[in-house]
């Protein structure tokens, strides 16, 4: 069974613009077209198609995107270099958790904070007013 370019779109969660674009960078090998000359998808490139979207989502760029799918155009030979590719990923991603992690610990503090301050169960003190006194205190 064939889709068209929009039934593809939604099937995958894909803009019909990003489609056309990586069609057009060469993303997806294989596409056939139909007897009106329009790009049609079977099952195995809404596949490939879902993975692209992972791919992207993790932070790989068209560059390297295009590489992978070499690579795995290449067949199992060139499995060593995809698992390097995938693991650079994942290590990329893994520091990306860590600073989101450092970030929504330090947003949670600062609730913490002003929900005490609004309690009156702590003074409200400000770097920024504190300076801000500083430098009128001087003038």
């Amino acid at each position: 069974m064939y889709f068209g370019m929009k039934e593809t779109c939604h099937k995958v969660g894909m803009t019909y613009e990003t489609l056309k674009f990586y069609c057009r960078q060469g993303l997806v090998p294989n596409v056939q077209r139909d007897e009106n000359n329009h790009r049609v998808f079977d099952e195995r490139n809404i596949a490939w198609l879902t993975g692209l979207q992972y791919l992207r989502k993790c932070g790989m760029s068209i560059r390297e995107m295009h590489q992978y799918m070499l690579y795995c155009l290449e067949g199992p030979s060139s499995i060593p270099e995809r698992k390097r590719m995938l693991n650079a990923v994942s290590e990329r991603l893994e520091h990306q958790e860590q600073q989101i992690h450092e970030c929504i610990q330090y947003i949670n503090n600062k609730q913490h904070y002003y929900q005490n301050v609004q309690d009156g169960k702590e003074r409200y003190t400000s770097n920024l007013t504190a300076h801000t006194n500083t430098l009128q205190n001087q003038e």
